[in-house]
């Protein structure tokens, strides 16, 4: 076999290893906020925004902050560097990208699911 082929296979095989190390390291798992506290990772978290809160913005900073509630109905205080979420006063669904500090979530992004994508279904499945 030429030296070639062999270096060839060598490095075809290097980077194989090194694209399923990278895809296996960068997932991010949904989760609540019980385990995201206690596990320090950077996770994803569905919920909504506690409606009886007012979030707060600071212009200013570009701080967002808001209280979030998770599927498990836990509460948490959530922190974003950056401004309010289109449509985020009217989102049913909110999902957070972060990792806890102390006794705050600082998610590093906020994608707000739109109540426009549900009504129809919604209303679909109400008259069948």
């Amino acid at each position: 076999m030429k030296p070639r082929y062999i270096i060839g296979f060598a490095l075809a095989l290097v980077f194989i290893v090194i694209a399923i190390f990278s895809l296996s390291t960068d997932s991010v798992s949904y989760t609540g906020f019980a385990y995201a506290k206690n596990s320090g990772k950077v996770v994803q978290i569905i919920g909504s925004s506690a409606k009886d809160d007012a979030y707060k913005y600071m212009a200013a900073a570009n701080i967002f902050t808001f209280r979030m509630k998770d599927s498990t109905n836990t509460n948490a205080i959530v922190k974003y560097n950056g401004s309010v979420p289109n449509n985020f006063d009217i989102a049913p669904m909110i999902v957070v990208k972060g990792k806890f500090v102390r006794d705050t979530f600082m998610a590093s992004d906020i994608l707000t699911k739109c109540p426009s994508k549900y009504e129809s279904k919604f209303e679909q499945s109400k008259s069948n």
